[in-house]
């Protein structure tokens, strides 16, 4: 018989547990953007109607699919290293040669319905997929620039119309990621400077001004988007802004987006503008982002966007363990999908999905609308020499021990690594009324002892799943 002790503290469970799951809001100082954003003049009770949704979604599905799809990351019979989807920047693509590669783009085993029943199988409650990515191609029938899917394509299809449809007769929610600062294909829209090798713009046909490509382009599609699909997307996801989106030319956007009232969007507008969510990218921050409602996205490999020779698939373990991590610190997960240029979603990525899926159909009351774990305490540490994605700072490396998120009355305990037929807790300061294992269809009672603040479990010698066993605390 095996036994481990973990040393918690329950004394702010009683608040945790009769408390609504979405996270309570700090209040924003008086904005002083040029144009005030939804955020800045919502009150706390108009902000939670309007999060409520994503705040019990808990699991979200990215999908990156361009026109980057096609060279697959191959350029030139060369491999360019890097992520898919920044094969141009990465290789120093001409305008002109890139532009190339759209009449070999027609996906014609595309299938809104198999992506969004992928989606639905897979247990997510949203779906965001690239409107238009940094090479300034746009998936979807755009009247405001003729470098889109439907018009430089021989698909003449609009995909985005298409999983509009299929994700509202299935019940999934839709958002769109926009890329509205990054354009390589666009006079004038910008592209980002890392390094002396990696310089910005590399041809000639890029050069112009940021707020006529800003007003040709990004906001007229930006109005399409908002305005052309049924039911209006959920969700404008933006990324990678630039010194060029002042506070000023951002303040326009934002004018826009304040015309859909129930509109979430991220923290990557620009501008000074705070958006919604926190976005962390490739990781779990130690502690979530308490006080503010926050979603890591994630790939499954190693890359957004397809790239045929990235095989490097994290196992529904790891995948499944993200998860927990990141609903026991309040967080949701955006997992990503690359599909290729036949509109095919890789199967490797595709049985990963339908596992994590499988495992939600059992436990999925552990995941969604649940509250963050009422336990202090570290599960892990940080890196010395890892750094996270983007923000330049120590690495948190989790152990996988267990997680807890909770519910009025319930406590779930996560059990990631099985410790035999002993349980211990610590410092439990909430009477528990029964105990059992969720994915047991009789709730067997467990056997448990609970003196003097401590609380000892009996389980079965074995775990009922080998990923995550979820044993319920009841409080009430």
């Amino acid at each position: 018989m095996k036994s481990l002790t973990y040393a918690v503290s329950l004394a702010s469970a009683l608040v945790a547990l009769s408390a609504s799951a979405g996270a309570k809001q700090v209040p924003q100082a008086p904005s002083t953007h040029p144009v005030p954003a939804v955020q800045d003049t919502e009150t706390p009770a108009q902000r939670d109607a309007r999060m409520a949704w994503w705040r019990q979604a808990r699991f979200g599905m990215f999908i990156h699919w361009g026109l980057y799809a096609v060279p697959a990351g191959v350029w030139n019979g060369k491999p360019v290293d890097s992520i898919g989807e920044w094969i141009m920047y990465n290789a120093k693509i001409p305008v002109a040669d890139y532009k190339k590669l759209a009449p070999q783009f027609n996906p014609i085993q595309f299938d809104a319905h198999a992506w969004v029943a992928l989606a639905k199988a897979a247990g997510v409650k949203y779906i965001v997929i690239t409107a238009k990515h940094h090479d300034g191609f746009a998936m979807f029938d755009s009247k405001a620039n003729p470098f889109n899917i439907v018009d430089a394509t021989p698909f003449k299809r609009d995909p985005l119309k298409e999983l509009a449809k299929e994700a509202q007769k299935q019940g999934i929610k839709l958002g769109f990621y926009y890329s509205q600062d990054q354009d390589w294909t666009a006079p004038g829209g910008a592209a980002m400077t890392f390094d002396a090798k990696h310089n910005g713009h590399w041809d000639e046909a890029q050069q112009g001004s940021f707020a006529n490509y800003l007003h040709t382009k990004a906001i007229p599609q930006l109005k399409e988007l908002l305005s052309n699909y049924q039911p209006s997307p959920a969700i404008i996801w933006f990324d990678t802004p630039t010194a060029d989106m002042t506070p000023q030319l951002a303040s326009e956007i934002v004018a826009l987006l304040n015309q859909h009232p129930n509109l979430i969007w991220n923290n990557r507008l620009g501008g000074g503008y705070k958006g919604d969510t926190e976005t962390p990218e490739q990781n779990v921050p130690a502690q979530g982002y308490p006080g503010r409602d926050w979603e890591t996205c994630m790939t499954i490999n190693d890359t957004w966007g397809y790239k045929s020779t990235d095989t490097n698939f994290k196992s529904t373990q790891e995948l499944l363990r993200t998860l927990v991590d990141v609903a026991s610190k309040g967080g949701n997960l955006l997992l990503n999908v690359g599909p290729d240029a036949q509109g095919v979603i890789p199967a490797a990525e595709a049985e990963r999905l339908q596992a994590i899926g499988k495992w939600l159909d059992v436990n999925g009351e552990s995941i969604y609308d649940t509250g963050p774990t009422p336990f202090p305490g570290a599960h892990g540490t940080f890196s010395s020499t890892e750094k996270t994605v983007g923000e330049n700072k120590p690495k948190w490396v989790p152990t996988w021990d267990w997680r807890a998120t909770t519910r009025p009355g319930k406590i779930y305990i996560h059990v990631l690594t099985w410790p035999g037929e002993a349980f211990h807790l610590a410092n439990v300061n909430v009477p528990v009324k029964q105990a059992y294992l969720l994915a047991d269809p009789k709730h067997a009672p467990l056997k448990y002892t609970q003196k003097g603040g401590a609380l000892d479990l009996q389980l079965p010698g074995k775990a009922l799943d080998p990923n995550d066993t979820v044993v319920v605390l009841r409080t009430d």
